[in-house]
């Protein structure tokens, strides 16, 4: 994804940034292509660890075994850390804290965090990342030795983003204006949304769009996912973009399913690049977790966005390729009252049900950014492109 064009502001204010994650998330290097970015620009993003300074102030502690720690010292450790976090933070225009919002271990689940450091380190954003979690279960099987079930990870992954949004409603809210933002990030395919992040902390002024668009309906047809996949890359060389295929778990309960047809208990994914067995049951015992998740995110990724771009193909005989998930998508946009915009591929017009909640209405992709260009979409005021 390119960097945003010279047509942006360049942030040139105080940019804090708290960033969490469930364990097995792996952010660092995520967040070391944040900082790659931003070093092409000529600028610097600095990264504080909190889990790395704590392993460095107390030696004692064997590599992965800090949670074990009594709660007490647990606790001012991570006090003490942030203390000099706050003691620096002052010297950077850009800095990020790399961190947890919740730990759940022997203990039970208890916060990792303290409202009155937060409050003193005044983040103007909160970025919660996520990722599937057949990745997250890879990643804990080979760099981790923590007992899970797919489930665990599953109801840990909502902790954390429900404790990160506390985060930013107990301390961002009263901060002077503007208030801090909240938002949630999938990290992508080889941390490939770090541009988003990127942009969200350099490039405020941009319009943030969710990108909406069918998926499982055209996984068979390579022509429409060829088409499907420019439109992501228009929309995302000129946008902010929260694409919700950037998180692809339906997939692991496809896999499920097929392997359940055929007798299978046991079934082999490809992830990471590596090949895992996954309990074909379990996967099947956690299926409504998963659908519940894609849902309620992908109405918060349309909440976090100023507008929703939505691109419907046409199907092999002229139908349009209108899957229920895009059209109740459209339909959350419009009453959540963002910009609504539709780019319909099909020769048979939309609906009445499209053209009367869509703000406008396209033909093509290229018809759609010619119209964002021409209209004030990407001036250079932030504040100036249209709103309904």
């Amino acid at each position: 994804m390119p960097l945003a064009s010279a047509a942006f502001f360049w942030h040139n204010g105080r940019m804090r940034v708290i960033v969490t994650g469930t364990v097995g998330l792996d952010k660092g290097p995520y967040l070391n292509k944040v900082q790659e970015l931003a070093g092409q620009t000529g600028r610097e993003i600095v990264v504080c660890h909190v889990g790395r300074r704590m392993y460095a102030e107390s030696p004692d502690v064997a590599a992965g075994r800090i949670l074990d720690l009594p709660l007490a010292r647990l606790h001012q450790l991570r006090r003490s850390v942030f203390k000099d976090i706050l003691a620096i933070a002052g010297r950077y225009e850009n800095l990020i804290v790399n961190t947890h919002a919740t730990f759940r271990w022997k203990h039970g689940l208890f916060p990792a965090f303290d409202f009155d450091q937060l409050a003193r380190f005044d983040a103007e954003m909160y970025v919660c990342l996520i990722d599937n979690v057949d990745s997250l279960h890879g990643r804990l099987i080979k760099e981790h030795q923590v007992d899970h079930s797919l489930k665990d990870l599953l109801v840990w992954r909502e902790e954390e983003t429900l404790a990160t949004e506390i985060m930013m409603l107990g301390c961002g809210l009263n901060r002077p204006d503007p208030p801090a933002k909240f938002y949630v990030l999938a990290i992508g395919k080889d941390n490939s949304t770090a541009p988003t992040l990127y942009r969200l902390m350099m490039r405020p002024d941009m319009p943030k769009a969710y990108l909406s668009f069918p998926m499982t309906h055209v996984v068979e047809e390579p022509a429409i996912l060829d088409e499907i996949e420019q439109f992501r890359q228009a929309a995302g060389e000129r946008f902010i973009v929260f694409d919700p295929a950037d998180l692809e778990e339906h997939q692991l309960y496809l896999s499920a399913v097929s392997a359940s047809q055929r007798g299978q208990k046991v079934m082999e994914v490809s992830v990471l690049g590596e090949n895992l067995q996954f309990d074909v049951a379990e996967v099947l015992q956690v299926a409504g977790d998963i659908h519940a998740q894609i849902y309620a995110r992908d109405f918060l990724l349309i909440d976090q966005a100023d507008m929703i771009i939505s691109y419907i193909p046409q199907l092999p005989g002229g139908k349009p390729s209108l899957s229920s998930g895009v059209e109740r998508e459209l339909q959350h946009a419009h009453e959540a009252t963002k910009e609504v915009f539709v780019i319909w591929r099909p020769s048979v017009g939309p609906s009445l049900f499209i053209t009367e909640t869509a703000t406008k209405v396209f033909k093509s992709t290229a018809e759609a950014m010619r119209y964002f260009e021409q209209t004030g979409y990407f001036s250079r005021d932030g504040k100036s492109f249209p709103v309904r």
